[in-house]
Formats: structure tokens, C-alpha cells, sequence
């Protein structure tokens, strides 16, 4: 056999060792067995917030229990590791403060005015003992790093909690972590091209973008970016695997829509809720 020919049939079957690898191994979904229905609804992104109603507080999520709406909320670590609930990981933005939230204890981060209103940043303590279990809810945390200690104080409240809910987030590490902890719960994988929203292509934002760090997460769902639904991953995680699909963030009746028709949980917000939305 020529030489030229014997390379070119070891870099095919390496090539299609890796394809294996990669559709089998590494972007590979779980199965959920006993998936709730009742999880596969439509979520009010960071409550039903809006005109004197900010983003993540007690009247956006109070809001949303009245109106028979699912309710997507971010949860990160104060200084002296309370579980608050917040989405930047900046003040700024949301209370004029320039510090970042881990900076500061839960006392100090109470006291914080959401967008000049009424609303302070809130505990997840408090925020569950308002939702009391009357829609579900999709939990998303947050880590940009290796640091999984969220995992344990979040899966404690959870773990104590009656209602419906589920568990999301960027990082393979944290989503993985958190199954230890809560090995029945429904958790999923946030998904957008992050080559893309980084202007990079390092190696990291490369496997991120193509999925390959799913064997960290061990993910039951996607819920990807609606500009990246046609993306070869998520149409892999989706349809050969077929891992229910969460898309967002939903912001017209027409998106919503969509959302709808193709058989999808939206993260929505800025849309009223239909009476087909409240039903999920």
C-alpha cells in the first residue's frame, strides 16, 4: 500500500474516532427519568419585571405567582456566603454601587435599592419562602471560575423546598456539581456561541461553542440562545439525543410564538402573558 494512502486512511479514522468521541462521549445529554411536565413551561426571565418593577426582586417573582407563570432567577455567593439573588456580577447597574456582589455580606447587600425603587436585593431564603411552591422554578447559577461552593448552600435550600424546580448554567462545573448534591433534579446547560459574545476564539470559548465540555455537566436539557437554535450542537444535544429545549431570551409575541411551534420552553420577558402562556 502507498504511503500517501496508508496516512490518508489513519487521518480518516482518526477523524472519525473523534467524531465518536464527540457525538458519544463529550456532547452527549442524559436522559431524565420522572421528568416533571410540569417543568416544561414558560419562564418569566428574572420575574415579571418592568416599568417600577426591577429585575430579580420580591415584586418581579410576586408578579409572576399571580399572573400562573414559570419564574427564572440567578443566584450567586455574598462575601459571607449567603445565597442571594442577583444577576451581574457587578452592583453597579442595578444599584450604583461599583463593587461586585461576592465584595459584599448579605446584611450590606439587603439594604441595596433595585433601580431606585422600593425593592432591595433579596436572599434565595426569602425568595423561596415567597414562591411557596406556586409555579415552578428555574434556577441559574452563576460562576465564571473553577469555584463550586454555590453548589452545596444552593442544593441545601432546594433540597428543603416543596415546589417544582429546575437548575441551569454556563458552567459545565457548576451544573455537573450540583447533581452530586441533588441527584433527582431536573439541570440543564445554558448554550449561546461564546466565540461569538467573547470576540474569541480561545480554547476554552471553542469548546464551550461546540459543546464539548457537556461530560462535565451531565446535562438533562439545553437552553440555548435563540440566535443559536440552528446551531450544529444544539441540533445534535436536541435532536439525536433529543434533550427538551429551553430557548432565550424571548421578548415578542412573535418569538414567543415561535418558541411555541417548535415545541420550546421560553425565557421570556417585556411580553404579556397570554392565557396559553399561563398554562405552559
Amino acid at each position: 500500500m502507498k504511503p500517501m494512502i496508508l496516512i490518508l486512511i489513519i487521518l480518516a479514522s482518526l477523524l472519525a474516532a473523534l467524531a465518536a468521541l464527540y457525538l458519544l462521549v463529550l456532547i452527549r445529554p442524559r436522559r431524565k427519568k420522572n421528568l416533571d411536565p410540569a417543568l416544561l413551561c414558560d419562564y418569566a426571565h428574572r420575574g415579571l419585571h418592568g416599568g417600577t418593577i426591577p429585575e430579580n426582586s420580591l415584586a418581579a417573582f410576586e408578579r409572576a405567582c399571580e399572573a400562573g407563570v414559570g419564574i427564572e432567577l440567578d443566584v450567586q455567593l455574598s462575601r459571607d456566603g449567603t445565597v442571594m439573588v442577583f444577576h451581574d456580577y457587578t452592583l453597579v447597574r442595578m444599584t450604583g454601587r461599583s463593587e461586585k456582589l461576592c465584595e459584599l455580606d448579605a446584611a450590606e447587600l439587603c439594604t441595596l435599592r433595585l433601580a431606585d425603587s422600593e425593592e432591595t436585593v433579596p436572599t434565595f431564603d426569602a425568595v423561596l419562602h415567597l414562591i411557596n411552591g406556586r409555579v415552578p422554578i428555574l434556577v441559574e447559577l452563576k460562576g465564571e471560575d473553577l469555584n463550586t461552593a454555590l453548589c452545596e448552600k444552593v442544593a441545601a435550600q432546594l433540597f428543603a423546598y416543596k415546589g417544582a424546580y429546575c437548575i441551569e448554567s454556563f458552567n459545565p462545573l457548576l451544573c455537573g456539581k450540583i447533581q452530586k448534591y441533588l441527584p433527582d433534579a431536573l439541570c440543564g446547560l445554558l448554550y449561546t456561541n461564546v466565540c461569538r459574545e467573547k470576540k474569541s476564539r480561545s480554547a476554552l470559548n471553542i469548546a464551550l461553542t461546540c459543546m464539548a465540555l457537556n461530560f462535565l455537566a451531565k446535562p438533562h436539557f439545553i437552553a440555548y440562545n435563540q440566535q443559536d437554535r440552528a446551531s450544529l450542537p444544539v441540533r445534535i444535544a436536541a435532536g439525536l439525543f433529543r434533550a427538551p429545549r429551553f430557548v432565550w431570551t424571548v421578548r415578542t409575541e412573535s418569538e414567543l410564538k415561535t418558541a411555541h411551534t417548535l415545541g420550546e420552553c421560553p425565557i421570556f420577558e417585556h411580553v404579556t402573558p397570554s392565557a396559553d402562556t399561563m398554562e405552559g
